[in-house]
């Protein structure tokens, strides 16, 4: 009987030795395969990305015009060349409160943490559980202890690893980075159209202003020639003829005061709009007239090879065409087996006391394989379906650049012949000027009628009318100018060619 215990003991603890001898085999082994599969799982299927070259021209249409320069510091803030510190406070604070940017910037947090999780399949997903069940077994089943019930507690992990043996989780990964690239050049589109938006919608307030102090002069000027021509009346000098056209080119001028207020209302709310706030917030302070800020004597444009760099929408393009080519080689890891390490640790027993000592130990691990061997051509209809989406994105890459190119030649030439057009609209005003005197001091001599002095009186208020709306569109192109070439913000591998040309052009 002693002998006979002696074996049962020896049996158990045997057996014990052969499980945790198997349990220790099998982690080694898992282990082993591991490491194998690690080192190579190194393939990754479908095509590996390349940027497209876009050939650009060397110079601008009219890059030899003396008011260009290629002072690239110059465009990061271009609208501290207009040296007006309203507009620096009012670009300032868009940054921080338009909700449109803000909102930019929430969809570059949300990229980011979609790249986590996609970066996130790279690891085991481990899950913790745990189970209390009473369970009762049919008095008319199979068992000889049908009908007893009893109680089972289980605590345990489960865990679970996909081996990127083909690079179907680092294709995703390289997609989700690249949508997350594309999303920050978004913001910065988004930023560089604020900054313009603020910026054109502050000079046309002041164009509005100016429009409203040419008016008002002129009307002054009318009343002047009103009060002569009623005076000549009466003395028998001018005919009344004289008084009703007086009265009407001075009424007609007065007309256009309301449009130009609305106007200016307007404006102001657009531009409150743009820092976040409410209509009306502003007004007292952007209802005080001010001149239009006078636009730099040279402007900084750099060269058509700059937009690749500094255009948001052009960069934002590109990474959109690197985030479709990566999804082929995700829809092509679909031909591909799939391989995974799944594995259980868990505590089971029918008694609370019994469940952490460890004949309550259950386990099983192990590989599984899963590979689509029919599926009715889908995969490789999904395949070409994600290679004519590439094709597209090239071509809206290319097509982007293109329309960069014209837009920042357009407003280039746009610009330039604004600035002849407010030359020439300047020597007209002075020469209407003095029509009008002269022609206002024959009819006050007696010596010319009334209708030069109307002509002279319509030709000097539409030119000054044009005038400060040319000197408004001036600045206005100009901001559309720096818009075009991407101007406002500074990319990062922009700011560190510059840092080193600087430091090459040190002696």
């Amino acid at each position: 009987m002693f002998a006979f215990n002696v074996n049962r003991k020896s049996e158990g603890k045997m057996a014990k030795q052969n499980a945790n001898c198997t349990l220790t085999t099998g982690l080694r082994h898992l282990v082993a395969m591991l490491l194998i599969l690690t080192t190579a799982g190194c393939m990754s299927v479908g095509p590996d990305y390349e940027a497209p070259q876009s050939e650009l021209p060397e110079a601008w249409q009219d890059g030899d015009d003396p008011a260009l320069a290629r002072d690239l510091d110059l465009i990061v803030r271009w609208w501290t060349l207009f040296d007006d510190p309203l507009l620096q406070r009012l670009i300032e604070e868009g940054a921080h409160r338009n909700l449109d940017l803000r909102s930019a910037l929430a969809r570059v947090r949300e990229a980011r943490a979609r790249l986590g999780v996609a970066s996130g399949e790279y690891w085991p997903q481990v899950d913790a559980q745990g189970s209390v069940q009473r369970l009762r077994t049919s008095e008319n089943g199979l068992s000889a202890n049908g009908g007893d019930s009893e109680t089972l507690y289980g605590v345990g992990f489960d865990a679970s690893w996909e081996i990127d043996l083909f690079g179907r989780i680092r294709r995703s990964v390289e997609a989700a980075r690249a949508d997350y690239q594309a999303s920050s050049e978004d913001q910065a589109d988004v930023m560089i159209s604020v900054y313009a938006e603020i910026a054109r919608s502050y000079f046309t307030i002041r164009t509005v202003q100016a429009r409203l102090a040419a008016t008002d002069g002129n009307i002054v000027s009318q009343r002047q020639v009103l009060e002569l021509t009623r005076s000549r009346f009466r003395n028998g000098l001018a005919t009344g003829l004289d008084v009703a056209q007086a009265e009407r080119v001075l009424a007609a001028s007065e007309a256009v005061v309301p449009p130009l207020r609305t106007a200016l209302r307007q404006a102001i709310n657009a531009l409150t709009v743009l820092l976040g706030r409410m209509p009306g917030e502003l007004f007292a302070e952007l209802n005080e007239p001010a001149p239009i800020p006078l636009p730099p004597a040279t402007v900084a444009v750099g060269v058509p090879a700059d937009l690749l760099r500094r255009r948001p929408d052009v960069r934002r393009a590109e990474r959109q065409l690197a985030s479709q080519t990566a999804r082929i080689g995700i829809a092509t890891a679909d031909l591909y087996p799939r391989l995974s390490l799944s594995g259980t640790f868990a505590l089971e027993s029918i008694s609370a006391g019994d469940l952490f000592k460890s004949s309550s130990r259950a386990f099983s691990f192990g590989p599984a394989v899963r590979w689509l061997l029919f599926d009715g051509n889908r995969v490789r209809s999904n395949i070409a379906a994600e290679e004519a989406l590439a094709e597209q994105a090239l071509y809206r890459y290319e097509q982007t650049v293109l329309t960069a190119v014209a837009e920042a030649e357009n407003a280039l030439t746009e610009y330039l012949q604004q600035r002849i057009q407010q030359t020439a609209l300047e020597r007209s005003q002075s020469a209407a000027q003095r029509s009008l005197k002269l022609a206002t001091g024959l009819y006050k001599d007696g010596l010319s009628d009334f209708q030069n002095v109307l002509d002279a009186q319509r030709a000097l208020f539409t030119i000054e009318n044009e005038l400060a709306a040319a000197r408004g569109d001036v600045v206005i192109n100009l901001v559309q100018l720096y818009k075009a070439i991407g101007g406002g913000w500074t990319p990062p591998e922009a700011s560190a060619q510059l840092a080193e040309s600087k430091s090459e052009e040190k002696p």
